[in-house]
C-alpha cells in the first residue's frame, strides 16, 4: 500500500514538472540578434529605444546615448524593476557571453522587445558607427 501511494506520489510530481517546464518552453520568450546595420537601423526608427551596456568598459565608449548597467556588479538586476516593459532594448557588452545574459534576464524579467547587438561594441566600431566617450 505504501509502495502505491509513493508511487502515485512520483507520478502526480513528475506530472506537474513535466506541465510546468512546457509552459515555460511553450512561451519561447527570447531576445533577437541583430547586426550592426540592423542595430542602427533599430535605433533611428524605434523612438524611445533604451540601449544598455552591460560592459565595466562604459567609460572607455559607447554606443551614442547608452545607459551603463553592468552585469558583474548588479546594475542590471538593480535596475530592472524600475525599466519600463512595453520599451524597446538593445542590449550589448565587449563579449558575447556577458551581453547574451543580459539579454537573457531582461527577458526573463517580462521584457518582450530584447535586442542583443551581434557582435558587440567591437562590431559597431568596426562598421565605422559614432561612439560616445
Amino acid at each position: 500500500m505504501r509502495a502505491r501511494a509513493l508511487l502515485v506520489f512520483a507520478i502526480a510530481a513528475f506530472g506537474l514538472a513535466l506541465i510546468a517546464g512546457t509552459g515555460y518552453s511553450a512561451e519561447k520568450a527570447s531576445y533577437t540578434d541583430v547586426a550592426p546595420a540592423e542595430a542602427k537601423e533599430l535605433i533611428e526608427k524605434t523612438p524611445g529605444i533604451v540601449i544598455i551596456d552591460v560592459s565595466p568598459a562604459y567609460a572607455k565608449g559607447h554606443l551614442p546615448g547608452a545607459v551603463s548597467y553592468p552585469l558583474g556588479d548588479g546594475s542590471l538586476d538593480k535596475a530592472i524593476p524600475a525599466l519600463d516593459k512595453s520599451k524597446t532594448y538593445l542590449v550589448y557588452c565587449h563579449v558575447d557571453r556577458v551581453a547574451i545574459q543580459g539579454a537573457q534576464k531582461l527577458v526573463k524579467a517580462g521584457f518582450k522587445k530584447v535586442y542583443r547587438l551581434k557582435g558587440n561594441y567591437k562590431a559597431w566600431v568596426d562598421a565605422g558607427y559614432p561612439i560616445e566617450k
